[in-house]
């Protein structure tokens, strides 16, 4: 009795605590529900608006749209940078079976090198199958139509259409337009520092030198793009909103592309870089750098082997000599210094020297300082000695005015510093000062360092632009104005007529000098071409208009005390670079010529000679013209 008593003790005890159990359970089911409840109702309800968004932005995608890129004019509405329809073979992954297959069957009938298969092949482990890889761009006549022949045999692969870069003067322009050329990482990560990346997620190409780097920003535009509705694969269902791209801005440059082309042929394929100028502004009418080389071969991606014969061609033609060739300036300074020497009070207009072919430092026992002319020009004062170029006259004013004086002049002249050009591709060069020579060579600045600079040789190096620049202070009597390239803008609805003139950079002109010292200069410029003594009057005889210049020939190496310099016993490397510079016609002057051929020889007659040209063919034909 007891022992069934017990049982039915612990019976009860199981059901009460299966009870309790059964609660706890029941709770917790109730508990959990009430959770997920409160969950639903917040995610639905109250978190509506974010997951929607969210949702929306995995269904809708923006598509950027390429702007169409401005075109470049010469003053004269002549084209230079156009936009020309190309025909590319391009190939969409996904639809082709067999992509080795289809490359071997297309090249049985065109021409695909290896690497523009490597090429296909990188671009395409990096973009979505159903996206379209162009394989050969710019295709001819010849191979669109052999391809449209075998096209139903080629599912997935079509022909199609898009606007590239044309350089219709080839390599007349191209240290001046510059070239377009496929974005890469370097290009990339200056995007994202100016905050533009956004603007070029459609751009394939980019100014790389030249207008088309320097004024990106205005020739490139504003990207467009698509709102448009996408799978989950990413296809396009459908466009929901369209919003144009505006196109860059066409550019008119002060180029003269008649000019160019013919300070183009002139210099013929020869070492050297010519600048002509439009003193009135310092528009730059001519730049030409020469050899060359053409810039479309870029615009559709230059090959390697291409590219290496340029790198390692010794004339160096992916060199802007213009603004980038850096030469002694020679005796082209010495209309400059006489300016600088006459202000300064260490000549009068006056002031005789006797000039015996040499000249020592006073008072000492080093070696001579030889003119050109080995047996001198005898007495000259400061107009003589611009015309014959006594190297001995500009000797003494270096030794009188010290590098400080000299330094400081020419700085303000324009040397030794960036000519404000619109070009990013420019050298500063060199004007020497103590400071700069102990930095450089860690030693002092001596009294013989600063004879040579007297007459543009030693350690002072220039451009041609810049030499140009120097050029046009004098004739504007002091004011200062950069070179540059841009004319004016033209936004896309107007019209050639109604471009908008560009500002140009001036700097503070350089004030005090008298007028008479300025005048003095030009006289003697003068002489150099027309006078009975002058060095380049060979070059100038007999031209229907006055002119001024001053030839220079730049050393490339130094001769020892007595040794003769015979041209045709050195090796062309080392030959004497010409130089010249001037302006025509005096009285009004309507343009500044500066010039420089590489290992040329003599400045007054192989420099004088061309600018000669160049001064008949704007003067001579526009009064034939008239």
């Amino acid at each position: 009795m007891l022992r069934k008593r017990s049982r039915i003790r612990d019976y009860q005890e199981e059901a009460r605590l299966f009870r309790s159990r059964a609660m706890v359970a029941f709770v917790g089911i109730i508990t959990l529900v009430g959770l997920l409840v409160t969950n639903l109702y917040n995610i639905q309800i109250n978190q509506y608006n974010d997951y929607k968004t969210r949702s929306n932005d995995n269904r809708i995608k923006i598509v950027p749209i390429a702007p169409n890129r401005g075109l470049i004019y010469d003053r004269n509405e002549r084209i230079l940078a156009e936009n020309r329809p190309v025909f590319s073979l391009e190939v969409t992954p996904e639809k082709v079976k067999d992509m080795d297959d289809t490359i071997r069957r297309l090249q049985n009938f065109l021409t695909i090198t290896p690497e523009q298969i490597e090429r296909f092949n990188k671009e395409r482990r990096q973009t979505r199958r159903f996206n379209s890889i162009p394989i050969l761009s710019q295709l001819t006549e010849e191979q669109a139509a052999k391809f449209s022949v075998q096209q139903h045999n080629f599912k997935g692969v079509a022909i199609n259409a898009s606007l590239k870069r044309h350089y219709p003067y080839g390599d007349v322009l191209t240290h001046v337009i510059g070239y377009v050329s496929r974005i890469n990482d370097k290009d990339m990560k200056r995007l994202i520092r100016e905050e533009q990346d956004s603007n070029y997620q459609a751009t394939r190409d980019i100014g790389k030198i030249g207008i088309e780097r320097y004024y990106e920003s205005l020739l490139h535009g504003t990207a467009g793009y698509q709102e448009v509705e996408v799978n989950s694969r990413g296809r396009v269902i459908r466009t929901l909103k369209y919003v144009p791209p505006v196109p860059g801005k066409d550019i008119v440059l002060n180029l003269d592309i008649d000019l160019q082309l013919y300070v183009h042929e002139l210099l013929a394929g020869r070492r050297g870089g010519a600048v002509v100028l439009d003193p009135q502004d310092n528009g730059v009418i001519a730049m030409v750098s020469s050899p060359s080389y053409d810039p479309n071969a870029f615009v559709h991606g230059i090959s390697g082997k291409d590219y290496g014969a340029l790198l390692n061609d010794k004339n160096r033609p992916l060199v802007n000599r213009a603004t980038i060739g850096i030469y002694p300036p020679a005796s082209t300074i010495k209309p400059f210094m006489a300016v600088a020497a006459l202000q300064e009070g260490v000549i009068t207009p006056y002031t005789v020297r006797n000039d015996p072919g040499y000249w020592r430092i006073p008072n000492s026992k080093t070696k001579p300082f030889r003119d050109w002319l080995r047996w001198g020009h005898g007495k000259v004062d400061i107009v003589k000695s611009i015309e014959e170029s006594v190297d001995t006259f500009f000797y003494q004013i270096a030794y009188d005015m010290g590098i400080d004086r000299i330094s400081s002049w020419m700085t303000m002249f324009g040397f030794g510093d960036y000519t404000g050009i619109d070009l990013y591709e420019e050298s500063s060069a060199n004007m020497p000062t103590r400071d700069w020579k102990m930095l450089r060579h860690r030693t002092p600045w001596y009294q013989g360092d600063t004879i040579p600079v007297g007459i543009g040789q030693g350690y002072w190096t220039a451009t041609p632009m810049q030499i140009a620049k120097a050029t046009s202070v004098l004739v504007n009597r002091g004011d200062v104005i950069a070179p540059h390239l841009l004319r004016a803008t033209i936004d896309n609805s107007d019209t050639f007529e109604n471009a908008q003139l560009a500002s140009f950079v001036t700097y503070p002109p350089i004030t005090g000098v008298k007028d008479r010292f300025w005048d003095i200069a030009v006289e003697g410029m003068r002489l150099v071409n027309h006078g009975t003594r002058g060095t380049a009057r060979r070059a100038f005889r007999n031209t229907p208009y006055t002119s001024a210049g001053k030839s220079g020939t730049a050393q490339v190496f130094g001769l020892a005390e007595d040794q003769k310099y015979n041209a045709e016993e050195i090796a062309e490397h080392l030959r004497d670079h010409a130089l010249f510079t001037g302006f025509a016609p005096i009285e009004d002057p309507k343009l500044i010529v500066t010039i420089v051929l590489e290992n040329a020889g003599s400045g007054s007659s192989q420099g004088g000679s061309v600018v000669r040209k160049i001064f008949d063919h704007v003067l001579v034909a526009h009064e034939e013209v008239d």
